[in-house]
């Protein structure tokens, strides 16, 4: 006896029942022209196409850190070049300046060595005076610069670093020799900042 209070749906379901038709079935791909396969394959690369180029910029990036290229290299000693030239030439460029100054300073104390010479010949510079400690100091505090001076008493004359103001013949010796120095010259390193003035001594005839 049939069942007169089945409902729509309570049918049993048939696995061997064909699904053509459905919404979203292979049918529906297959009327639309793209099988099931080509939709899969798609989806699959899709997938493998992303995850590649995740990759692609990692070892790329790899490379980049671990295997500079050579245009990489050739930048980088470039870089290096430009930088060791400045530098060279910012040194150069501080020491000219630095040497510069010094000597400016140097020739405005020249004068007051001049004076502290002038008055260690007359006497005036008395051995443990404030006067004589304080030139002491002047000069020494003058040689840390770098200033040397020169010109002494019977050291051979050089017309390359003295002026002879005088010339005195005199008995006894073979070359012309420092016989007075009227004023010191003065070296700041290798340069000259002023030559010594001083009395030449030469071989007389007699």
């Amino acid at each position: 006896m049939a069942d007169d209070n089945k409902r729509p749906g309570d049918e049993p379901f048939d696995e061997g029942a064909s699904t053509e038709g459905a919404p979203g079935t292979d049918a529906e791909a297959e009327a639309e022209g793209v099988s099931v396969e080509d939709i899969d394959e798609a989806s699959a690369e899709g997938i493998e196409e992303d995850e590649l180029t995740v990759q692609d910029i990692l070892d790329a990036a790899t490379r980049e850190v671990d295997e500079p290229t050579s245009e990489h290299l050739a930048d980088l000693k470039r870089v290096t070049a430009e930088y060791a030239n400045y530098r060279r030439r910012t040194e150069a460029n501080r020491e000219v300046e630095r040497e510069r100054v010094t000597v400016d300073v140097v020739k405005g104390l020249i004068p007051v060595l001049d004076d502290l010479d002038r008055a260690e010949k007359h006497g005036d510079l008395v051995e443990d005076s404030a006067f004589s400690t304080i030139a002491a100091k002047l000069r020494g505090s003058v040689e840390r610069l770098g200033v040397k001076s020169f010109g002494t008493v019977g050291e051979p004359f050089d017309p390359t670093i003295h002026e002879a103001i005088f010339q005195l013949p005199t008995a006894g010796i073979e070359s012309e020799t420092v016989g007075d120095v009227i004023e010191t010259g003065y070296f700041l390193g290798s340069s000259l900042l002023r030559v010594a003035k001083v009395v030449v001594q030469v071989p007389s005839d007699g």
